[in-house]
């Protein structure tokens, strides 16, 4: 059962061959995702990284009606990033719970990499 004040946490390192599936199948295949930087690293996209907060929804059967995220800064091949959703309003409604949510992911280095919040509901 899902209550205010709740948080859930997903843990994800990202591959490159996570960017190379996630290029393929978005067709966003800008050159920060498909070639090395100067540094020799390649870019997540952004929203493979909001796929975290996403997961953490499915896991919950939450549907969204709204999230608002922002890319605080870049996630490279190779990060681990944490993402915790905490649950700041659950009301129950008629066959459903209405959910307001807002979530943080960090990178390795405590990082924010993305933050949002989002809205939505979880049917009975």
């Amino acid at each position: 059962m899902i209550q205010t004040g709740q948080e859930i946490v997903y843990q994800r390192t990202f591959t490159a061959e996570d960017i190379e599936l996630f290029a393929r199948v978005s067709g966003d295949e800008g050159m920060h995702h498909v070639a090395p930087d100067a540094l020799g690293r390649i870019m997540v996209h952004g929203l493979l990284t909001a796929t975290l907060p996403t997961k953490i929804g499915g896991d919950m059967n939450y549907i969204a009606r709204d999230i608002n995220f922002v890319f605080e800064r870049p996630v490279y091949a190779g990060d681990t990033v944490t993402c915790i959703v905490t649950l700041t309003q659950v009301e129950p409604a008629d066959g459903m719970t209405r959910v307001i949510a807002e979530f943080v992911c960090r990178n390795q280095n405590d990082k924010a990499v993305l933050t949002g919040t989002t809205h939505g509901i979880v049917r009975a």
